[in-house]
């Protein structure tokens, strides 16, 4: 399989490592910078480069695209690559709102090149030993996640709304989303109320955020966004569920169950080191382009797949709506 990729920052390396241990054929890069991209070829041995996706389809023989470029180009690459009947698997967030998302997954339908989203945590074994167990918890009621840098945050590109379309909620936020969403099985959004702004850095997107989703499966999800914040409770996508029979929770990763003696409860430990010595290891990225390879093979949809990143985008655009109104927003 040959697979391309636009973007050179430090997401896409971890893609192309991926690719590499793969087998796969990392058959040529796409970016504006030329310096960039000669160094990213040279590290992974990628002699064609292209200063845009549209030069690159112009050649073919490439089967699939990663695209990790900043969030503006998501849509339109994508779009490119999929109408040229080539597979993309897209970093996240899947775009810039809701629209573009929409339009990504038009793309997809109608070329019958498959869509994948790159929410990586849902191949991170933590993640998918919390998500077997929570079985034992009865009906999840809520859950607290949180996607914060505490003492640091990213910028260029990120730091700006025109590049961007969003902060720490569309950088950092939609990890937890999505991780909770996973968690509870997929429901789908009927509404978010958010409180969202930039405290801590001089920029136009935001460095701080809570949002509240009810879910159409009765539960409800707390997720806290943040850059340079002073505290944070838990690393990127720590999660926690609130069971009728149970707690259960990711990073530690452990269950705590109710004992006949109702004042005492017997804990799971799900046997996971924590804290890892790599929050994010490659590992995780290998599974998920596997993941991605394999869907291609067996000509499956992916999951996450568009729909999953449009579901992400319609909560963060609701979310920001909601900030500004002040009022509770629906989700159609």
């Amino acid at each position: 399989m040959n697979i391309a990729f636009a973007g050179t920052g430090s997401i896409n390396k971890i893609h192309a490592q991926a690719a590499q241990n793969l087998g796969l054929e990392l058959e040529a890069v796409v970016n504006h910078r030329t310096e960039s991209m000669t160094e990213f070829g040279k590290r992974f041995g990628i002699t064609r480069q292209y200063t845009t996706v549209e030069e690159l389809l112009k050649t073919g023989n490439v089967d699939a695209l990663v695209v990790g470029t900043p969030n503006y180009l998501h849509a339109p690459q994508t779009i490119a690559a999929l109408n040229a009947g080539i597979h993309v698997m897209v970093e996240k967030p899947t775009s810039m709102n809701a629209q573009e998302a929409e339009q990504m997954c038009e793309a997809a339908e109608k070329s019958g090149a498959l869509l994948m989203v790159a929410h990586c945590w849902r191949f991170d074994p933590d993640v998918l030993w919390l998500r077997e167990q929570s079985k034992h918890l009865g009906k999840i009621i809520r859950t607290k996640s949180y996607g914060v840098h505490s003492h640091w945050g990213p910028s260029g590109w990120f730091t700006s709304k025109e590049l961007a379309g969003g902060g720490a909620l569309a950088d950092m936020g939609i990890h937890a989303l999505d991780t909770a969403r996973f968690l509870l099985r997929d429901p789908r959004p009927v509404s978010v109320y958010a409180k969202i702004g930039t405290y801590y850095k001089d920029f136009d997107v935001d460095d701080t955020g809570v949002i509240i989703v009810e879910w159409d499966n009765g539960a409800t999800s707390y997720i806290e966004s943040g850059w340079w914040q002073p505290h944070m409770d838990g690393p990127e996508a720590a999660t926690q569920l609130y069971g009728t029979q149970g707690f259960g929770q990711l990073f530690p990763t452990k269950l705590e169950l109710p004992t006949d003696n109702k004042q005492k409860f017997e804990v799971i430990d799900s046997g996971f080191e924590f804290p890892r010595k790599e929050h994010g290891p490659q590992s995780l990225y290998d599974a998920q382009l596997k993941y991605f390879v394999e869907c291609i093979e067996r000509k499956q949809t992916p999951i996450p797949g568009g729909l999953e990143g449009l579901i992400n985008m319609k909560v963060i655009d609701a979310a920001y709506e909601s900030s500004r109104t002040g009022k509770v927003v629906a989700i159609k």
